[in-house]
């Protein structure tokens, strides 16, 4: 890489370049056979995605979406219930809510990791709800519908706290589906288990992404549920493919939300390089870090706790006048992204509900503080030098005014 060369913000095609002698032998499998949908490609998948993410049962699905969707109806959401997550997200993981027919409901953000305040989250159930004595259900005081479900976001790579989250949805009986889009391979340190756990085998069930830029990505769209819970994967395997029990024997009225035999093949040779390109991810956090300490009055560094061991599928920092930043790496050559610039209760899609400026303070401010640095397996040393000097360069000019 010559010195004038763009960094970019994520570099999808080296890494398929590496790849291309096991993907296009996957292509040839799959036109060979002509088994476009289901079987064995998606069965070996399902299996290996599952023994990675120390599931039981993992059920390829068409998209992370569809994953979250899925796993919310086959647990048991209603229509009318509420399920409580995060305005710091992806608005897909409000999506599947609205879609399973529940209503949203959010719980800010703790301000170094991004994820679910915990304290936050007992305040809500505390004082928002009371127990319904003929249902034994937790209801909304003001809105009068049971709050049943808690969607905590494995946000930029790191899970949510989930001891905490696990005791609070045992006493207010809710189900904690778990929004691992973000977090393929993460792990949590549970004390109460005293054990590393992985993401999407802690909560009833999960949903993962495999958009192309995720960790594990796929050639396109793709996604799927894991679980432990036998009921809710048969449940998951029936809503993606129009709720068939068997060819032609609907049980329910499902959707069309199967995983393309093609992607689940490709996504399996991916899988097996997962833990090496998590691994250089992490290692390409610590050098960031280290480059990163004699700024740190300017750009703040992600956070990991003690009991979080992320995989970094973004490196975000937190940064004032984060615009004039931006644009000023983007004239040095170096890409970056902002994940989120506008929190789901200010987005236009939602202005329906009521919520205004102001209500989840933390979210807001993340929103306007917050720039993701070029990350991704194969990122050089050279790379990441040439953004801290650039970076460093910016500093200087702004504390200089």
């Amino acid at each position: 890489m010559t010195e004038n060369q763009k960094i970019p913000f994520v570099d999808l095609v080296t890494m398929h370049r590496d790849l291309e002698p096991e993907l296009v032998a996957v292509f040839k499998r799959v036109i060979e056979t002509a088994g476009f949908i289901g079987g064995p490609e998606v069965e070996g998948f399902e299996r290996e995605f599952a023994a990675f993410c120390d599931t039981k049962y993992s059920v390829g699905v068409s998209s992370g979406t569809d994953a979250l969707r899925f796993a919310l109806t086959a647990a048991g959401v209603q229509p009318g219930d509420i399920v409580l997550t995060v305005p710091h997200t992806f608005i897909a993981t409000t999506e599947a809510i609205s879609q399973a027919g529940a209503r949203l409901d959010f719980v800010d953000i703790e301000n170094r990791t991004f994820n679910m305040d915990t304290e936050k989250l007992r305040h809500y159930l505390e004082t928002k709800c009371a127990l319904e004595a003929m249902t034994g259900r937790y209801v909304h005081k003001t809105l009068k519908k049971p709050v049943t479900a808690i969607v905590p976001v494995h946000l930029y790579g790191q899970v949510a706290d989930m001891d905490p989250i696990m005791e609070l949805a045992q006493r207010y009986k809710l189900i904690v589906i778990e929004d691992a889009c973000q977090a393929h391979g993460a792990e949590y340190f549970s004390k109460k288990q005293n054990r590393w756990l992985k993401a999407g085998s802690i909560g009833r069930a999960a949903g993962f992404s495999f958009y192309p830029g995720k960790n594990l990505g796929a050639c396109g769209e793709a996604g799927a549920v894991t679980t432990n819970d036998p009921e809710i994967a048969r449940k998951v395997a029936m809503l993606r493919d129009h709720g068939q029990s068997k060819k032609y024997y609907h049980d329910v009225e499902g959707y069309n939300g199967r995983l393309d035999a093609l992607q689940a093949g490709l996504l399996r040779v991916k899988l097996r390089h997962l833990a090496r390109w998590n691994e250089q991810r992490r290692e390409c956090t610590e050098r960031y870090n280290q480059l990163l300490t004699p700024l740190s009055g300017f750009a703040v560094a992600p956070y990991e706790p003690s009991w979080s061991k992320a995989v970094y599928h973004l490196y975000v920092v937190r940064t004032e006048n984060r615009d004039e930043f931006q644009k000023y790496l983007a004239d040095a050559g170096v890409g970056t992204g902002i994940h989120y610039p506008i929190p789901i209760h200010l987005q236009i899609a939602y202005a329906s509900f009521g919520w205004r400026k102001g209500d989840f303070p933390e979210s807001e401010k993340a929103a306007e503080q917050i720039l993701s640095l070029p990350m991704f397996a194969g990122l050089t040393a050279t790379q990441q030098t040439r953004v801290a000097e650039a970076i460093s360069q910016f500093s200087s000019s702004y504390v200089s005014r």
